[in-house]
């Protein structure tokens, strides 16, 4: 006697669309692409503010989840609340995928913010930068600019500073938009004498044609001129943002002398990024599991990143080193761009659909 086959009901047809669709959705977020957008001008105006785009998994390999268990399609909270959306019962130890690629130097990587403790690694804010130094690297910043291993760094295309504008009457909006320049990159003096703006160089060339602009200077901070904020925290390496190092960036098997030089240039990075469970910085010396460590060889590779936006941007000058662990993926394409200081159609950028990231 034959039976016939029960067909699902409409909704239960959806339910099983819906599950898949999350399924595939989640497969691909994690081993191939996973969208990005830029929030801030730290990259600018190599990457916008509005811009969107791609990152890819595939180049580097994609990482196997220290924390599983995770609600589907999150990252941190839970879609509109300020629940959770994974649990840390469970952390996995770091794994790789292999890859096509290292990340090479100048590469626009995202990754996840390294000081962020209160998150497993995984999960801590996704930030995009350029990769201007690779393990091993020697890096220096000289009045503003980089120098890797002795020699000057190539400049990405549109790399942004802070310059000082000096202009014979008040300036509008739409004058600084005939420059290419939005409300959030430039601000009024507070004595009414002029305008920080940020900009490229050939910005700066284009405004100083100007008549009613009497002058521009770049901001650029003194060598010698200690900036607390400035990595590693206390140092008093008189190092400022446009002053930095020399710096050596750790390397997986790269074995150094604890001396206090290195205790103060390295212990913050082997403290909170090389997985002892027990670290102790005391008077100049690095003590793990209360034993003092006369020499310590690194577990994994770090990278030193920069905004292109060199006067804007909270980066490694600031907070040090990205380890590879904490690296997401290659920001590879654009797929939308969108100016909130537009409207309409105008709202689109449509010159930087589908243009690759370099």
């Amino acid at each position: 006697m034959s039976q016939t086959k029960k067909t699902k009901s409409a909704t239960r047809e959806w339910l099983d669309a819906l599950v898949f669709a999350v399924v595939a959705a989640s497969l691909i977020r994690w081993l191939l692409l996973e969208p990005f957008t830029i929030p801030t001008a730290s990259m600018e105006k190599s990457l916008l503010v509005g811009d969107f785009l791609f990152v890819s998994k595939m180049h580097y390999g994609t990482r196997i989840p220290k924390t599983p268990l995770q609600v589907p399609l999150t990252h941190q909270k839970i879609w509109g609340t300020e629940l959770s959306s994974y649990s840390d019962a469970i952390q996995l130890p770091y794994y790789r995928l292999p890859g096509f690629s290292d990340v090479e130097r100048n590469d626009v990587v995202v990754f996840n913010y390294p000081v962020e403790f209160q998150f497993p690694s995984d999960l801590k804010t996704n930030y995009i930068k350029r990769a201007v130094g690779i393990p091993g690297d020697i890096l220096e910043v000289k009045q503003g600019e980089l120098i890797v291993n002795g020699e000057p760094a190539p400049k990405p295309e549109e790399m942004q500073y802070s310059y000082d504008l000096i202009s014979n009457r008040p300036l509008t909006v739409d004058f600084f938009a005939d420059y290419g320049i939005n409300p959030e990159s430039f601000m009024a003096f507070t004595n009414g004498a002029g305008y920080l703006v940020f900009g490229t160089d050939e910005m700066m060339e284009r405004l100083k044609s100007s008549p009613v602009v009497v002058s521009i200077t770049k901001r650029i901070e003194s060598p010698g001129e200690n900036d607390s904020r400035i990595f590693p925290n206390g140092s008093n390496y008189g190092w400022n943002a446009d002053n930095f190092g020399p710096l050596q960036i750790p390397a997986k098997d790269w074995t150094i002398e604890m001396t206090a030089d290195n205790v103060m240039r390295y212990g913050f990075t082997i403290e909170k990024y090389e997985g002892h469970k027990q670290v102790e910085i005391r008077n100049g010396e690095l003590l793990i599991d209360g034993k003092k460590i006369d020499q310590y060889t690194f577990k994994q590779n770090y990278y030193f990143m920069m905004g292109d936006n060199r006067h804007d941007s909270l980066d490694s000058r600031f907070w040090g080193f990205v380890p590879e662990d904490h690296i997401v993926g290659k920001a590879w394409f654009l797929w939308l761009s969108l100016d909130k200081y537009e409207s309409m159609f105008n709202k689109i950028r449509w010159n930087r659909f589908f243009k690759g990231i370099d």
